[in-house]
């Protein structure tokens, strides 16, 4: 894995079927640090994912990776540099687990294609990690939604890049799964130092998992800093347009979101 990589966004303009989508965005996340990418729908998260991976092209500003200009790099440049989980799911299913995993080593293939043992112990390890070492041999197309989101979490971690881009990593998941994906990623890039851009909905997890926040409204970056001072009261009432409670978490220094609905408050399960 190369090490220390800082990913950059530079006054960013995407447009999409000819509507501009994200509006002079600049960002920057750094080694060893979760940024999340939070905001209503439609706000232009997934663009910008797709935009930091080199999917989409912006016609105004730059991506960087480590000063380099991103479309510069090779596709297997990029591939050594990040790994991407999408929000869409696009797996082989008459492939097994373990298959579809190791197609996170396709970067670092000999011309034969054919897996080292470093490979091997690779997939291995991220099996076990992701608890999907049981399942390594079952097909892809058996898999429940939530099976398949691990797998290409699994799949990402195989390509050991210091960058990695997740896009709704936690959809379909049950709140263990939910609470396994966030915590591995929490640990790993502890360990390893990655760079973590990550757009989710739940403001919740957000709390609980995030080191920065970066708050997109309408395509604009409405607010960047930590959790408590993107997470506030006004903050999310101004974005989200509905009104909130804020209550400490009852073991952890983090803000507890509640969302009001009719005059009461919406009860929600405490996460982590």
């Amino acid at each position: 894995m190369k090490v220390g990589a800082t990913l950059r966004l530079n006054s960013i303009r995407v447009a999409y079927n000819g509507k501009v989508i994200l509006k002079d965005v600049s960002i920057q996340v750094r080694p060893g640090e979760i940024l999340a990418l939070v905001g209503p729908n439609g706000a232009g998260k997934t663009t910008l994912i797709r935009t930091a991976s080199g999917v989409l092209s912006p016609i105004q500003g730059q991506v960087q990776v480590n000063d380099r200009d991103l479309q510069q790099l090779s596709t297997v440049e990029r591939a050594k540099w990040m790994a991407v989980v999408p929000q869409a799911r696009q797996l082989p299913a008459t492939f097994s687990v373990y298959q579809t995993v190791m197609l996170g080593r396709t970067p670092y293939l000999g011309w034969l294609g054919f897996p080292k043992k470093e490979d091997e112990e690779i997939v291995q390890q991220v099996l076990v990690r992701t608890q999907l070492d049981t399942l390594a041999h079952r097909r892809i197309g058996e898999l429940s939604g939530g099976e398949q989101q691990r797998v290409l979490l699994a799949r990402a971690l195989a390509q050991n890049t210091p960058i990695l881009l997740l896009d709704e990593p936690t959809a379909h998941l049950d709140l263990h799964h939910q609470a396994l994906i966030l915590k591995l990623v929490q640990q790993t890039v502890k360990e390893c130092g990655l760079a973590v851009l990550l757009a989710i909905h739940d403001l919740n997890l957000v709390s609980l998992y995030a080191d920065r926040v970066a708050l997109l409204v309408n395509g604009h970056l409405q607010r960047e800093g930590k959790p408590a001072q993107v997470l506030t009261k006004q903050e999310i009432e101004n974005a989200y347009g509905v009104e909130v409670e804020l209550l400490d978490h009852p073991h952890l220094s983090a803000p507890f979101i509640i969302p009001r609905s009719n005059g009461s408050l919406e009860r929600i399960a405490y996460v982590g």
